[in-house]
C-alpha cells in the first residue's frame, strides 16, 4: 500500500513545460504541463470515454484535447466539449491533482485534495538559500520498491562496501550509530572520530590527514530522507547534505529525486562537478544492488530474513510509515 495523503516529487521544475509529460505514480497514471501563465497541471492520464491517455492528445490554449474522440478538458479536469454533441454528461471528467512549485520540484498531492496541506512538504530550505549551493542531478529510475530506497539511505554501513572507491571508508562499522524516534521523524547518528577521509570528501575539503566525520540521517514518511555529512580538521570543515525523495511509480518501481547541497565551493566549477558528475556516480553505484534485492524478493516473497543492529534505523522508519497507513485505511 502507498500512504496517499502526502506530498510526493512528481518532476524537476524544468522538466514540466507546455509538451505533454505522461508519468506513473502510485500506481496512477498522470499526465503533467504547464499553462500558458507557467502554472503547473496534474491531470489524471485517462481520458474518462474510452480511457486513451491524454498524453497522446495535444494541448489547445490551457485545455488538453483526447487524441481519440477530441473530447476537451480543462486544467480542472472538467470535460466542456465533445465534439458532435451538445450536451455533456455531468460525469465527463477526470481527476485534477494537487500541485506545489518549490525547491525546484513539482510536488503532487496524491490522496484527498481537501486534505492537501503545504506545510507537510519537507522543510529543505537550504536549496534555495544564498549561502548554499544546491545540485539538482535528473532523476534515476529504479526497478525496486521505493522503501528498499528509504533502507538504504537509513544504513550508512553499506557505504564501506558498495561505495568503497568513492565515499566509503572501512572505520564506519567502528563507530556504532544511534536511532531516534520522533512523532513523524527517524534519526540516526554516527559520529567517525579520527580516521582518514573517504576519497571524495578528501578531494573536496583538501584535507591532509585525518578528520572528525558525522553521518545523520533525518527520514520523514513516506520517502523523505537528509543524510548530513561531512569532516572536520583543525584548519577547515566541510558541510554537504543529500536530499533524496524516491517516488513510487509502482510495487516494484520507483522515480528517483535528489539532490546535493553544500555551504563551500559555491561558484567553484570544479566543487559542482564534484556534486553534478562523481556524486551522480556514487548514487548509481546503489541501483545495480537495490534491482538485484526486488528481484530476489519477486523471486521468494516468503524467504527467511534476518536483522542486525544496522537495520535498527529502517525498521523504524518501516514502523512508523505502517503506522500512518493504517490511520489513513481506518486500520
Amino acid at each position: 500500500m502507498f500512504l496517499r495523503n502526502s506530498w510526493y516529487v512528481a518532476a524537476w521544475a524544468h522538466e514540466v513545460a507546455r509538451a505533454l509529460l505522461p508519468r506513473t505514480f502510485l500506481n496512477d497514471p498522470v499526465v503533467l504541463y504547464r499553462k500558458e501563465d507557467g502554472t503547473p497541471v496534474a491531470l489524471e492520464d485517462r481520458c474518462c470515454h474510452r480511457h486513451l491517455p491524454l498524453s497522446k492528445g495535444r494541448l489547445e490554449s490551457d485545455k488538453l484535447r483526447c487524441g481519440y474522440h477530441g473530447l476537451l478538458f480543462e486544467s480542472s479536469g472538467v470535460c466542456v466539449e465533445i465534439p458532435g454533441q451538445a450536451k455533456i454528461p455531468p460525469q465527463a471528467r477526470v481527476r485534477a491533482y494537487p500541485l506545489k512549485e518549490k525547491y525546484g520540484w513539482i510536488w503532487i498531492w496524491m490522496g484527498e485534495p481537501a486534505k492537501a496541506d503545504a506545510g507537510l512538504i519537507p522543510n529543505w530550505w537550504w536549496t534555495d538559500h544564498p549561502e548554499w549551493a544546491f545540485s539538482k542531478p535528473e532523476p534515476i529510475q529504479v526497478q525496486c520498491n521505493y522503501q528498499l530506497i528509504s533502507d538504504n539511505v537509513l544504513d550508512v554501513t553499506h557505504l564501506a562496501y558498495v561505495h568503497a572507491g568513492s565515499i566509503g571508508a572501512s572505520s564506519i562499522t567502528e563507530f556504532p550509530a544511534t536511532t531516534e524516534r520522533e512523532e513523524r521523524l527517524v534519526r540516526l547518528t554516527r559520529w567517525i572520530i579520527d580516521r582518514p577521509p573517504p576519497p571524495l570528501y578528501r578531494d573536496a575539503g583538501h584535507f591532509k590527514g585525518n578528520v572528525d566525520r558525522w553521518q545523520i540521517v533525518e527520514h520523514v514518511p513516506p520517502c523523505f530522507s537528509v543524510n548530513f555529512a561531512g569532516c572536520k580538521d583543525a584548519t577547515g570543515r566541510i558541510d554537504l547534505m543529500a536530499l533524496s525523495a524516491p517516488t513510487p511509480e509502482t510495487e516494484r518501481s520507483t522515480h528517483y529525486f535528489f539532490g546535493f547541497v553544500r555551504n563551500f565551493g559555491l561558484n567553484d566549477p570544479q566543487i559542482e562537478r564534484v556534486f553534478a558528475v562523481d556524486f551522480v556516480k556514487v548514487f548509481n553505484e546503489d541501483i545495480p544492488i537495490l534491482e538485484a534485492q526486488q528481484r530476489m524478493l519477486e523471486l521468494a516473497p516468503g524467504a527467511p530474513k534476518i536483522d542486525i543492529a544496522v537495520d535498527a534505523a529502517p525498521i523504524a522508519a518501516r514502523r512508523l510509515l505502517q503506522a500512518l497507513l493504517a490511520a489513513e485505511n481506518g486500520m
